[in-house]
């Protein structure tokens, strides 16, 4: 194993361990009284801080089996072992204490055993349909920051950076097809990169680079741009940011057919 990898996995399994006994101490107190504030702050602060650990240790994958592991730890099983409603809060935090040592255990194998290390594996390629190759690695990058902003519960960011990656895609598109296609479409004058956002949009919908699902973008995420301009601190919901990341996926299956 390379000594940047051995060094990765050890940070790693203090960082877990270090959860662990966090893990512990806030069982104790929901154990003691389940509806103490503090506590329940604490669980819930906890919990997104192992939720970003196993994202990092999956890859980004949501098959993963530590993933799935994360995610069914939150679940409650009928006696035919369908999902009903959620567990008792010290409930969740023992199985995910679980989650937690099964890491450990697969980090401790030789080789790391299955656990995958985001920053250590070369991620699924979402956007090798953009032509730009510099601008790849780029929207990966943002592409994981967004989903990351949205799982800590920064919905303005995770909003803000899914319209931005949505909105360098369409342009490298429209730059792609040329200007007599642009022309077809009844595209505005000047240059791509003085159009608005919206008018971007329009164009490539028009010129049949991409469908509708521009349509389910909330006033706010049309707003983006002049948002960052003027430093507005404009209110962005769960439900706004997730549209902008689902609107986001449908465009780039639009780009990218084969994806």
């Amino acid at each position: 194993m390379a000594e940047s990898l051995e060094a990765q996995i050890r940070a790693f399994v203090s960082r877990l361990d270090h959860l662990i006994r966090r893990g512990q101490l806030v069982r104790d107190a929901l154990v003691k009284n389940s509806a103490d504030p503090a506590a329940i702050v604490a669980a819930r602060a906890w919990q997104e801080e192992c939720g970003v650990a196993i994202n990092q240790l999956s890859g980004g994958s949501k098959a993963h089996w530590l993933a799935r592991s994360f995610s069914e730890a939150f679940l409650m099983r009928s006696a035919k072992g369908n999902a009903t409603e959620g567990a008792a809060p010290q409930e969740i935090i023992q199985r995910l204490l679980d989650v937690l040592t099964q890491a450990v255990t697969a980090l401790s194998r030789e080789g790391g055993g299955p656990v995958i290390i985001a920053s250590e594996n070369v991620p699924p390629r979402r956007f090798e349909f953009v032509h730009n190759t510099e601008l790849r690695e780029v929207l990966e990058q943002a592409y994981t920051d967004a989903r990351l902003a949205m799982e800590k519960g920064d919905y303005n960011l995770a909003m803000r950076t899914s319209c931005g990656i949505l909105e360098a895609i369409v342009t490298d598109a429209l730059e792609h097809i040329g200007q007599s296609e642009l022309a077809a479409s009844a595209a505005p004058a000047g240059k791509i990169g003085d159009w608005s956002f919206d008018e971007r949009l329009a164009v490539a919908e028009k010129a049949g680079l991409i469908r509708g699902g521009c349509a389910r973008l909330p006033a706010v995420a049309r707003a983006y741009r002049d948002q960052a301009d003027n430093g507005s601190n404009a209110i962005v919901t769960e439900r706004d940011a997730k549209l902008a990341g689902q609107v986001l996926n449908v465009i780039m299956r639009d780009l990218n057919p084969g994806r």
